[in-house]
């Protein structure tokens, strides 16, 4: 960092134009309202969604720091995702682009998505998941992730996604702190041209840990791999099913009923489950999208994290989807197969927003001005920076 001089103190003062359209206009007004009445304002952001029955209290702090919100709504976060949205003129809209790292592409319209997450969704159910059941995903950067993440939350299941780059160790850890019996994962996935294992890491992980009873693996690179009979069964084989019906009827939750587990690091120790619910997470991440990225209907925005962090939980997969915008994933390595990759997919999928880290931004610039000329990149209008300062 020394090399840098980073002054934290510096301030970004957006174009005349760009405040003129952006949801808020004005942030010190929005600031003191939301510090007058904290509870006015959250009320009014959550109001926006979808609830299946009204809160009763915004908050509820008799139990400090234990703090409840929306006490005794009834939501679900797939709903506000997807359900709700099918109802509309955005079921034709796309919901998710998709490039992997060999270049294939799969795109999926809210109307597909919403289809393709009930037909998991009662695999789930068929395979005795149920409300509270922990699941734990264990995948590469695909859509299956997104569509076994939603399916969960549909079905009031709690997912535990677990970082695709963790040891079967670290796998294993997670898996017996959650108590799931059901993981699901992939053959493989591709990084820099090479096939990354993850059902072989799941199996070593399943044999520290017998709960598991079920492993179920979408086939990804097609390389071969190990199906222990009676436990591990195939994504495709189990959607061509007569129980994979696109029709799935969602959960109704508590606004405080879990929604995932996303463990820390354990950088300091042993790691720390760190649990979400469905309400307050749901009015929080979307406002926190909509607000400090200015999302509109037209944008195609792109959050280059991993979704196994809560940066990609909440900024690839579910704020995105409850404000009805059109999302991208990439699977691999930001230069591969040259340190234009990025710059490639931003120009031909015509990505207006990318949020990314200062880190990956350097780690491009070491290649050269020559590499982001080569393309046309008018489309991007917004870079947003999370983890560190930018420089």
């Amino acid at each position: 960092m020394s090399d840098f001089n980073i002054n934290t103190h510096e301030w970004y003062h957006p174009a005349p134009s760009i405040v003129e359209n952006a949801h808020i206009r004005d942030y010190e007004e929005v600031y003191k309202r939301a510090a007058a009445d904290p509870e006015a304002f959250w009320a009014e952001r959550a109001s926006e969604l979808h609830w299946f029955t009204p809160w009763e209290k915004v908050l509820d702090a008799s139990n400090a720091p234990f703090f409840k919100w929306f006490v005794g709504g009834k939501t679900n976060i797939a709903y506000n995702a997807l359900d709700r949205h099918v109802k509309t003129w955005r079921k034709n809209k796309l919901a998710l682009i998709w490039e992997g790292e060999p270049g294939d592409q799969h795109t999926y319209s809210y109307w597909r998505l919403w289809q393709e997450t009930n037909k998991f969704a009662n695999v789930l159910r068929s395979m005795g998941v149920r409300k509270g059941d922990r699941v734990t995903i264990y995948m590469g950067r695909v859509p299956e992730l997104v569509i076994a993440m939603l399916a969960c939350a549909k079905i009031g299941a709690i997912h535990s996604v677990v970082y695709g780059g963790f040891s079967e160790h670290a796998l294993a850890d997670r898996i017996e702190d959650a108590q799931s019996r059901v993981v699901v994962t992939q053959d493989a996935s591709w990084l820099r041209g090479q096939i990354v294992e993850l059902k072989k890491v799941v199996d070593e992980a399943v044999h520290r840990q017998p709960i598991v009873e079920t492993v179920i693996v979408f086939k990804r690179t097609g390389h071969g791999v190990k199906m222990e009979q009676g436990r591990d069964y195939w994504w495709h084989d189990l959607m061509g099913l007569p129980i994979a019906s696109p029709q799935c009827e969602t959960e109704v939750m508590d606004a405080e009923d879990p929604l995932f587990i996303l463990y820390t690091s354990g950088t300091t120790g042993k790691p720390k489950g760190v649990l979400h619910t469905h309400g307050g997470y749901q009015v929080y991440t979307s406002t926190t999208l909509k607000w400090v990225f200015d999302v509109n209907d037209d944008d195609r925005y792109w959050c280059a994290a991993d979704p196994g962090w809560i940066t990609g939980h909440s900024y690839i997969v579910y704020a995105p989807l409850i404000l009805g915008a059109t999302g991208f994933l990439y699977e691999g390595a930001p230069n591969h197969p040259y340190p234009n990759r990025w710059w490639k997919m931003i120009e031909y999928y015509g990505i207006s927003i990318l949020y990314t880290a200062p880190t990956a931004i350097r780690g491009l610039m070491r290649f050269g001005e020559a590499w982001p000329n080569r393309h046309n990149l008018s489309s991007l209008r917004l870079l947003g920076s999370v983890g560190e300062p930018i420089n």
